[in-house]
């Protein structure tokens, strides 16, 4: 599919220089606009392909002059210039919207709001292992235009995050796997949790007869809004609560069941790497996608046994003195840190802490009164989470900055203590993102 239209794309980051990439490739004008600093890697690579760029301003002369518009998912949707863009009529789309036009690809594509990367990396394992041609993008790694503007491949694994499926309009999923729904992200959806569940269903629109959705199936959210939506697809949901027809389960035996395609093999919970619950329900979605690929519960079986953590994911950092490091900065949310606290089996100072999206941490009271021993703050405003357990009779201090926070946590903590960073908010007040609030943290670890 060549063309020779008009090509905007807004934001000149990993998804938008992905898309400039693809389009010029497909044939169309480019133009990327971004109303802050393009990173150097990125502007060499747009000059390296002749693609006409701007930065800190938004051209609308060139803009409304396009035949469509791509939007990098860090953009709101409620910006003047999107705004504008709809109100005179160009469609404005999202980079998987777009690339989805040019892949013959199988599309695995799995979203939640916790636990996506793990379940994509861990799919992607398997596939790479049973030989499949397989590449791994989206929301982790490289974009899914840029691996596509390099070439196609059998199967994509994408990981689809809700800013990504809100302009995603007629890409479809071969397989959609949806893993949890919890508050998150508010700020980006007019602090309404209907508007951010019902983005996160789009990831199972358009599919048809043959196409498969994988779901938590003791996530109460999902469970009601799957009962009301029409969709050809089969269905298979995974569980630790109830035993199941069709999918995956856990016994009282610690075994988790596959049955697919009505056949059953099960694994031992103990030869998973990665425990906790969320590993758990990570590990059957995976396990389940390869299954319904037809791949040998052999390679399945060896592929979750040997399955490496995701970098700042429940990352054991290192013990020093007997108190053992962990580096959870992707816990950007209270479900998240729920996790995390909840697979902790020593005290646990806790380093919580950076930019609240609205969150409810009455979640994490009863874990926090069970678990943890002291809290350090990390953010620059705390007043949330100090009040939200003020009356717990636990040591509170506040940091701001990884190399403070780590040493007032080694300094609260004895031999036998976990400190735990799990702050349950982004790091945007204090870091460029969760990748370096978790680099600072290991380097503060390294230099106790």
């Amino acid at each position: 599919m060549e063309s020779t239209g008009n090509i905007v794309v807004l934001g000149g980051g990993e998804s938008g220089t992905g898309a400039a990439l693809l389009a010029k490739k497909k044939g169309y004008r480019v133009f990327v606009s971004d109303k802050g600093r393009i990173d150097d890697k990125y502007k060499d690579v747009l000059k390296n392909n002749n693609i006409e760029w701007e930065e800190e301003k938004h051209s609308r002369a060139k803009i409304f002059n396009s035949d469509e518009i791509i939007k990098s998912p860090g953009i709101p949707e409620n910006v003047d210039i999107v705004k504008e863009s709809i109100a005179s009529g160009i469609p404005v789309i999202s980079e998987i919207e777009f690339a989805g036009r040019f892949s013959k690809a199988k599309m695995i594509c799995i979203s939640g709001s916790n636990g996506k990367t793990t379940t994509a990396i861990m799919t992607f394992d398997i596939l790479k292992k049973a030989g499949l041609d397989v590449c791994l993008a989206g929301n982790v790694g490289d974009s899914f235009a840029w691996k596509l503007a390099e070439r196609d491949y059998d199967y994509f694994v994408l990981e689809i995050s809700s800013f990504q499926l809100d302009t995603m309009f007629k890409f479809k999923a071969d397989i959609a796997v949806l893993l949890n729904i919890t508050p998150d992200h508010l700020d980006r959806y007019d602090k309404d949790f209907v508007k951010y569940s019902n983005s996160k269903f789009r990831i199972f629109q358009n599919q048809e007869v043959g196409d498969h959705i994988i779901y938590n199936a003791d996530d109460q959210v999902i469970v009601e809004k799957i009962k009301k939506i029409k969709t050809k697809a089969l269905c298979y949901p995974f569980s630790q609560k109830v035993t199941l027809d069709k999918g995956a389960y856990t016994t009282d035996d610690k075994k988790i069941v596959f049955k697919i395609k009505n056949k059953e093999f099960f694994m031992n919970l103990t030869e998973l790497p990665l425990q906790g619950k969320h590993n758990i329900y990570n590990s059957m979605a995976s396990g389940i996608t390869a299954r319904l690929l037809d791949i040998r519960k052999v390679i399945i079986k060896e592929s979750l046994s040997e399955f490496k953590n995701v970098e700042h994911r429940l990352e054991s950092v290192s013990l020093v003195r007997g108190i053992e490091f962990f580096n959870d900065s992707k816990a950007t949310n209270v479900n998240s840190t729920w996790f995390a606290l909840e697979s902790m089996t020593k005290p646990v100072i806790w380093i919580v802490g950076g930019m609240d999206k609205g969150n409810d941490y009455s979640d994490l009271q009863y874990l926090v009164k069970q678990k943890v021993k002291a809290i350090v703050c990390l953010g620059v405003n705390n007043e949330r989470i100090i009040k939200a357990f003020n009356d717990y009779n636990i040591p509170v201090t506040e940091t701001q900055s990884a190399r403070d926070a780590v040493k007032a946590a080694y300094n609260m903590g004895a031999p036998g203590d976990a400190v735990l960073l799990s702050p349950a908010c982004a790091s945007f007040d204090l870091f460029d993102n969760y990748e370096d609030r978790g680099n600072q943290f290991k380097q503060a670890v390294y230099d106790l």
